[in-house]
C-alpha cells in the first residue's frame, strides 16, 4: 500500500482530473454497482453530504439511535444541514422495527418536518443486518416516497460475514458510505457511491463541508490498493475475533457472540482502570469501558490474540472478582 501510494498519479481532483481519485471512483461504483462515487476525507463527512444531498433544509431523516449517523457524528445534519433527526430505538439484533419506521414518518402537513430520507447502517454494533431485512426496509421506503441511505462503513465485513457479494447486499438504495480504513487498512478516506445526479449534488456538499481536496491520488491510491486486495483477507479478521471471544468467555468474562471482527466485552468498572494499565505495560492498547468493544483488523494475527489473552489472564488471575 505504500508503495502504490509513492508512486500514485497525481492531478488536481477539484478540477475532477486526479487519476488516481478517478481510477477508485470508477472502481468502487462498479463494485458496488452505482452510476458514480466520490471520494470524501472521512465517513462523517461522506454520511453527512448524503444527508445533504437527499434532504433540504428542514425536512428529516429516520435514523437509529445507535446509528453513527446519529449518535458519533456531532449532531452534524442537524448543526450544518439543517435536517432533523427522527430517531428510533434499534432492536437487540441492530434493526429498527419497520413498523415504528412506518409510523414516524411524517404526513403532508406544514405542522411537522417533511420526512425524506431512510437511514441504516451495516454493520452496526458489530451487528449484521441481513438482505432480507434490508428489502423489507426498501420496499417500505419506496412505498412511502423515502429515499435510502446506506452507511455502509463496515460493509465488505457484513457481506463476508452472509457470503454475499457486496452489490447484492447493497442493491436498491439510493447511496451507500464506504469507508476505506475500517477493516481495509487505508490510511484516511470514504468512498460515497449513488446515482449521477446525487453524486453531483453531493460534490457540490463535499465543497460546502471543506472535503474537495487537491493532489488526493495519495489518499485514493492506497483506497484502491485497499479494495483490491484486503477485502478477501477479512474472514481472517473473523476469525481472529472469534479466537478473541472464546478466550476471553474461558477467563469467566461475559462476552458477546462475535458476528464480525468486533468483540464486545463486559468488564467490572473498578478493574477498568487498572486492566487499561496492565494492558499497555504488556503491549496492548484498548480503550476500556463496561461495555468494551474489542477490534480485529489486518495488522492483528493470531498470536497478537493470544497474547492479549494472555495479559488478560494474567491480570484476572491476580483478581479473581473481576471475572464476576
Amino acid at each position: 500500500m505504500r508503495a502504490a501510494i509513492a508512486a500514485a498519479e497525481l492531478g488536481d481532483d477539484v478540477f475532477g482530473d486526479d487519476p488516481s481519485v478517478n481510477r477508485l471512483q470508477q472502481r468502487a461504483a462498479e463494485r458496488f454497482g452505482f452510476e458514480a462515487a466520490l471520494l470524501f476525507p472521512s465517513g462523517t463527512q461522506s454520511n453527512l453530504a448524503a444527508l445533504m444531498s437527499h434532504c433540504q433544509r428542514g425536512e428529516e431523516v429516520i435514523v437509529g439511535q445507535e446509528a453513527h449517523t446519529y449518535r458519533y457524528e456531532a449532531g452534524g445534519g442537524a448543526v450544518l444541514g439543517s435536517i432533523q433527526p427522527q430517531p428510533l430505538a434499534n432492536r437487540p439484533d441492530g434493526s429498527l422495527d419497520l413498523a415504528e419506521v412506518d409510523a414516524a414518518i411524517k404526513p403532508d402537513d406544514p405542522h411537522f418536518a417533511r420526512t425524506r430520507l431512510l437511514a441504516l447502517e451495516n454493520t452496526i454494533g458489530g451487528r449484521v443486518l441481513g438482505r432480507v431485512y434490508l428489502q423489507a426496509a426498501l420496499e417500505l421506503a419506496a412505498r412511502r416516497g423515502l429515499a435510502t441511505h446506506l452507511d455502509g462503513a463496515r460493509v465488505f465485513n457484513a457481506a463476508m460475514k452472509l457470503g454475499m457479494d457486496v452489490k447484492d447486499l447493497c442493491r436498491g438504495f439510493d447511496s451507500v458510505s464506504v469507508c476505506l480504513p475500517k477493516g481495509l487498512g487505508a490510511p484516511a478516506g470514504t468512498v460515497l457511491v449513488g446515482g449521477g445526479e446525487f453524486i453531483a449534488r453531493a460534490r457540490r456538499a463535499r465543497k460546502i463541508l471543506g472535503g474537495a481536496m487537491r493532489q488526493a491520488g495519495v489518499i485514493a491510491a492506497a483506497g484502491l490498493y485497499a479494495i483490491e486486495n484486503h477485502v478477501e483477507r477479512l474472514p481472517e479478521d473473523h476469525a481472529n475475533a472469534e479466537r478473541l471471544a472464546k478466550g476471553l468467555a474461558a477467563l469467566g468474562l461475559e462476552v458477546e457472540p462475535p458476528q464480525t471482527n468486533m468483540v464486545y466485552v463486559k468488564i467490572p468498572k473498578d478493574a477498568c482502570p487498572p486492566l487499561a494499565e496492565h494492558l499497555k505495560i504488556n503491549g496492548v492498547l484498548a480503550l476500556l469501558g463496561t461495555r468494551t468493544r474489542l477490534c480485529t483488523h489486518l495488522d492483528v494475527d493470531a498470536a497478537g490474540i493470544d497474547r492479549a489473552l494472555g495479559a488478560f489472564a494474567a491480570f484476572l488471575s491476580q483478581r479473581p472478582r473481576a471475572a464476576a
